[in-house]
């Protein structure tokens, strides 16, 4: 059965979409006029929603999109049919014949994975695009920049492959410049002395992230940014280049009180008794929990807003439901509304301090509000 339009929500995410388009909007601002924009919509979008993040970038001028796998260029598809899609992950060998059918950039580490996909490519009749990954410094995915001649040269001798880009990442852009600046150091080596002959005028030669946008090359061969969390409002790092972007919060979460009640001193609270009474109290049950998204490790620590009040979580955060003290507020009532991340009225819990009562990062926070929110999505394009 499915869910009754009516029926209201007892907790949910607002997703602004308007907010994302200005955000776009002054990221191209703020970079060369030359750079690419490659939109990184990742984990649905980091868990924003892919279709409906992906259409409003593509009404906003993204250049390209990037995702982690095939699966997440599938349904990409189904939004832009014809839109440049890179593949950031390695391909299963069971998944490259897939390849050429969705039309999608693949990226390639190694000689092994250039020989099937060129034969993927042959058997489909249909020449596929490459970028080449060189590892320096990340020690995950690419071909290290020491050795790169090798598979550079196995995808200008593959019959049916075109390569198309050439990048890397940086494993520490938001907190150490100085290794950032030898990664960037070894990828310029490696295109030097290990891909002789390289046209790069024709190729996307990308490196900066979000975070690395700090310490972004105007010259030299870079064309194209990778832009994730920063397109959502989220600044991995306060950095001097994007300091004049006034990028905007594009998720909040929210719930519902359903229920208020007083307490004696001395009551112990949720499982465990993690957290007693030390005064009578009045207590509000909201109507979320870990299995929302509201995660374990804020217990005791979190807040929340009610009635622009910040209200602390009291005792552990149960899959269903979350414990927060209103003694303080002079009115709540079942049906209120808490905001858990974002703005009510004039006071604001930003993602960041959520995440860190969490003692986790923005980018898992946003990943775990799970599918039984329901995402909401604001449209107008404001000013």
């Amino acid at each position: 059965m499915s869910r009754p339009s009516s029926l209201p929500h007892r907790c949910w995410a607002e997703i602004d979409l308007a907010a994302l388009e200005r955000n776009l909007h002054r990221i191209r601002a703020t970079l060369p006029p030359h750079m690419r924009y490659v939109a990184v919509v990742k984990a649905d979008a980091y868990g924003h929603g892919l279709p409906q993040i992906a259409a409003r970038l593509m009404h906003s001028g993204a250049d390209l999109f990037a995702v982690a796998n095939l699966a997440e260029a599938a349904s990409l598809r189904e939004v832009g049919p014809d839109w440049p899609i890179l593949v950031l992950g390695a391909l299963l060998p069971e998944e490259m014949r897939f390849a050429p059918e969705y039309d999608v950039t693949v990226t390639v580490s190694s000689v092994a994975e250039v020989e099937q996909l060129d034969r993927a490519a042959a058997a489909a009749r249909r020449h596929l695009d490459v970028h080449l990954k060189i590892d320096t410094g990340m020690g995950r995915l690419g071909v290290w920049h020491e050795e790169v001649g090798p598979v550079y040269l196995a995808i200008r001798h593959a019959a049916y492959l075109r390569l198309a880009g050439v990048f890397t990442h940086f494993s520490s852009s938001d907190d150490d410049a100085a290794f950032t600046a030898e990664q960037r150091r070894r990828f310029l080596v490696a295109l030097e002395t290990g891909c002789p002959g390289l046209a790069r005028d024709s190729l996307l030669v990308h490196a900066d992230n979000s975070a690395g946008l700090d310490t972004i090359e105007q010259a030299g061969p870079f064309n194209a940014v990778r832009v994730g969390l920063l397109q959502f409002g989220i600044r991995p790092v306060a950095n001097s280049l994007l300091s004049g972007v006034p990028a905007e919060p594009v998720f909040s979460f929210r719930a519902r009180v359903g229920l208020v009640k007083s307490l004696p001193a001395g009551t112990g609270i949720s499982y465990g008794r993690t957290h007693v009474l030390r005064r009578d109290s009045r207590v509000a049950v909201l109507t979320a929990g870990y299995g929302d998204g509201i995660p374990r490790a804020a217990s005791n620590r979190g807040q929340v807003l009610i009635r622009g009040r910040r209200c602390p979580i009291l005792g552990r955060v149960t899959m269903d439901q979350t414990i927060v003290d209103v003694t303080d507020l002079t009115e709540v009532a079942a049906g209120d509304e808490a905001v858990l991340v974002g703005r009510q009225g004039e006071a604001e819990l930003p993602l960041s301090e959520f995440s860190r009562h969490a003692d986790t990062i923005p980018w898992e926070t946003l990943c775990s509000v799970t599918k039984r929110v329901p995402r909401l999505y604001r449209t107008q394009l404001g000013v």
